[in-house]
């Protein structure tokens, strides 16, 4: 969710060890290449043509745990990644056979992704969450958006750092903080709030740690931390991307999907982890190429340096767009923040009872939320030193979803955010997409006060999250040296147009700005 080290826990003090022995048992010949080779900001389409010209799979692997030794858990210390694959050069030797044997198995052979660690993953590597009571949660499957990363040749190189439990278990807690990873830092300044709860994926993509990084979104978390931490993050249309394997929030809103440095790695990686063909929306859209980009104003209490970047990022939409049109936001859409956190608290007791409850023996120290809630007081040293669970035993106290406060939170949430919001806005409009301040800057991290209240993003992003439509975050620049984002979003299921065009405003804009700790 988008609301919201303590000492470095063990687990998280277990990736030093894991990068440096990997690094240490690289092949001398794969040291040397790596060391020749810096990674930093290179695109997925870079990479495969230094792959194809001599580069081996296992010295990119090497380069890039070299970064994450170097910079993730020493130097700046912004601990994005929670655990490193202890099978990744050997997976990255086996690729590089099928390379030199012609024998590609899809457009991500060779390249080194990182995981959000609440999607399952069948390596040396558990599923946490962040918590320390799924600290021992090793699976035997693939999530199927992870399988379908291996089967296009992805090498899953490591699993990021999370708010825990997706920063839905305290009204005050800090993004990115989690009781096994400790606390992320911003890409731009790790004292800074890298948002949540995909802080660790935002941080490490936009740091090049990996070619790219997987996060998830219920509401913000993909966008949020993308926008401040300069990235491009995108979050598909509900169920177009399978939720199985990821440990949920709500599943009528919970989506998995890119974060990357650039529109067109976001756009590859989001083809190979769909699951469902994506649908033309019906009516009255425009053909591709023909955009009508409805904007929305900059609010009268914006900074005046994040003013003018989303002016000038306008000023991009109006060259590559056939018109904008000025979009005020329904009153409706900001009215709906109290039935959506509703609904969410119902969703998520019913669904993490169930998800804990189907969980084999040995994998959770809990397999209820109650004893989820009397896990964290009996470890509150480690699992609360800075904030409670207020949000677990809020949703704790609620019904079943047959409850008649959950099925009234629905019938708002449709009339709010979908009839008399983004349905009434496409239809009337008739515009493609529509774009809208995002994210940024970021504040300091605060462990006394947690989160500040507009690191969340627009009230289009999160009508967006709420209705299913898909959604992309787009680098406008910098402010005080803090990245910027732009939130765009189109009808749900044109993903594809969406991308599109946001692609088209990269190549024409070129407003992202990279962090300055990129050597190592």
């Amino acid at each position: 969710m988008k609301r919201r080290q303590f000492l470095i826990s063990a687990a998280a003090g277990s990736v030093v060890t894991s990068t440096a022995s990997a690094i240490s048992s690289t092949r001398v010949e794969e040291r040397s290449r790596s060391n020749d080779f810096d990674p930093a900001e290179a695109s997925i389409a870079q990479l495969q043509r230094h792959l194809s010209s001599g580069l081996t799979s296992a010295a990119l692997v090497t380069a890039y745990l070299r970064r994450i030794s170097a910079l993730d858990q020493q130097g700046p210390t912004y601990r994005s990644i929670i655990a490193i694959n202890p099978d990744a050069l050997d997976i990255a030797r086996t690729l590089d056979r099928e390379r030199r044997a012609n024998r590609l198995r899809g457009p991500l052979h060779g390249i080194p992704i990182l995981i959000k660690d609440n999607i399952e993953t069948s390596d040396r590597m558990p599923t946490t969450a962040g918590s320390l009571a799924l600290a021992n949660a090793f699976h035997a499957k693939d999530a199927p958006l992870v399988a379908r990363l291996r089967a296009a040749g992805a090498i899953i190189l490591g699993k990021t750092n999370l708010s825990e439990w997706a920063n839905f278990r305290s009204t005050f807690s800090s993004s990115g903080w989690s009781a096994v990873g400790g606390q992320t830092g911003n890409a731009y300044n790790s004292k800074r709030n890298p948002s949540g709860s995909s802080s660790g994926s935002a941080a490490a993509a936009a740091l090049s740690f990996a070619a790219a990084a997987i996060g998830t979104e219920t509401d913000g978390s993909i966008l949020s931390p993308s926008s401040v931490n300069g990235l491009v993050g995108f979050k598909p249309s509900i169920r177009a991307v399978s939720g199985q394997g990821i440990v949920p929030l709500s599943p009528r809103q919970d989506v998995a999907g890119p974060m990357a440095r650039t529109v067109e790695d976001a756009r590859l990686l989001a083809n190979v982890i769909f699951d469902s063909p994506r649908r033309t929306p019906a009516g009255g859209v425009m053909p591709s190429g023909d955009w009508r980009v409805g904007v929305v104003p900059a609010s009268s209490s914006m900074r005046a340096e994040v003013a003018t970047l989303y002016a000038q990022a306008i000023d991009v939409w109006r060259r590559v767009a056939s018109s904008t049109i000025d979009t005020p936001l329904p009153a409706s859409l900001r009215e709906a923040g109290q039935a959506e956190y509703t609904a969410l608290l119902f969703e998520f007791k019913d669904s993490i009872n169930a998800y804990l409850g189907a969980l084999p023996p040995g994998l959770s120290e809990t397999h209820t939320l109650e004893s989820l809630i009397a896990f964290n007081r009996r470890l509150k040293d480690r699992e609360m030193p800075f904030f409670g669970q207020e949000i677990f035993e809020l949703a704790q106290a609620k019904g079943s979803l047959d409850d008649p406060e959950y099925l009234e939170s629905l019938r708002q949430l449709r009339r709010l955010v979908e009839v008399d919001g983004l349905e009434k806005l496409f239809r009337e409009l008739r515009v493609d997409v529509i774009v809208a301040p995002g994210s940024g800057p970021s504040g300091l991290i605060d462990h006394v006060l947690g989160d500040r209240d507009d690191l969340g993003g627009s009230a289009l992003g999160s009508a967006a999250a709420v209705a299913g439509y898909p959604s992309v975050t787009l680098p406008i620049g910098l402010a005080r040296g803090m990245p910027v984002g732009m939130t765009v979003i189109a009808r749900r299921f044109d993903d594809d147009r969406l991308l599109e065009i946001a692609a088209l405003f990269e190549r024409t804009g070129k407003l992202r700005v990279p962090p300055s700790d990129q050597g190592v």
